[in-house]
């Protein structure tokens, strides 16, 4: 049977591939989580384990498999050049920190693209199970239940999320800044460690906002479509339309979004 093209790939079969696909990389996360061997650094952006590379490649084969013609972009082996209509955007393991010291926030990220336009995302929690999964113009679902940003209306009511990715020196001292502020006015500030899950939760309402700097294309891509698809709004810190390599984001349920925008901006 020939692979189907991006022409034959109905919702229900990008649906169930994508969903396939995470809850088998999923299942390397459980394999090694609390028993990581191999643990090493990347300059400048973190620890990398064998979890990363295995679900790495099983990544990549299952997508060159059923989609030979795709461009992927992944964060440990980086672009895939092909020259079908279809690039996916793939973290096999966000949250490797966390991961490789037993803490259970972590994830696997994966978005597509189609034209040079978002289409699906999914994120998956191997540990809580919880599979996030949206669609442009589908709408948002959590283990297939349907979901929305939050109503918050006041700061003071707010739990946001941020992170502050691999700086140190005067950047690091820039974010903890914009940190205090957010802080005195929010409810609480959650840094977790895991993008991509701060999104997932971002869209479901648990959290109000988000906003970090430094990110990458496959921390974001994913987690951009849930939001704008569970009825958030998603820019720069500037206010503007982002896109998934910008570098920077801010993610809130629409509500909060100027009071937010005006305290990381100073």
């Amino acid at each position: 049977m020939a692979a189907p093209t991006s022409k034959a790939l109905s919702s229900a079969k990008l649906k169930k591939f994508l969903c396939d696909l995470a809850l088998g990389v999923g299942k390397i996360h459980l394999k090694y989580f609390g028993k990581v061997a191999y643990i090493d650094r990347k300059e400048g952006a973190g620890l990398v384990t064998e979890a990363d590379h295995k679900s790495e490649k099983y990544a990549l084969q299952k997508i060159f498999k059923n989609f030979p013609k795709s461009t992927i972009i992944t964060e440990e082996t980086g672009k895939h050049a092909g020259t079908g209509e279809l690039v996916w955007i793939l973290d096999p393991l966000d949250g490797t920190t966390n991961y490789a010291h037993g803490f259970p926030w972590f994830c696997v990220s994966i978005a597509v693209h189609e034209n040079g336009k978002p289409r699906a995302g999914v994120i998956y929690q191997p540990l809580t199970k919880e599979l996030f999964y949206a669609e442009k113009g589908r709408g948002a679902t959590r283990n297939g239940k349907k979901i929305t940003v939050s109503k918050t209306t006041e700061l003071r009511d707010a739990l946001l999320g941020t992170g502050f990715y691999y700086t140190t020196g005067k950047k690091l001292a820039e974010e903890v800044e914009i940190f205090r502020k957010v802080q005195d006015k929010a409810l609480g500030v959650r840094r977790p460690g895991s993008a991509a899950m701060d999104l997932a939760y971002m869209s479901c309402g648990i959290y109000d906002g988000f906003w970090e700097r430094g990110l990458s294309s496959w921390d974001v891509a994913a987690g951009m479509i849930l939001i704008e698809e569970a009825g958030g709004k998603v820019t720069d810190y500037r206010g503007n339309p982002t896109v998934v390599d910008s570098g920077e984001l801010v993610a809130t349920n629409g509500i909060l979004h100027s009071p937010i925008l005006e305290l990381i901006r100073g």
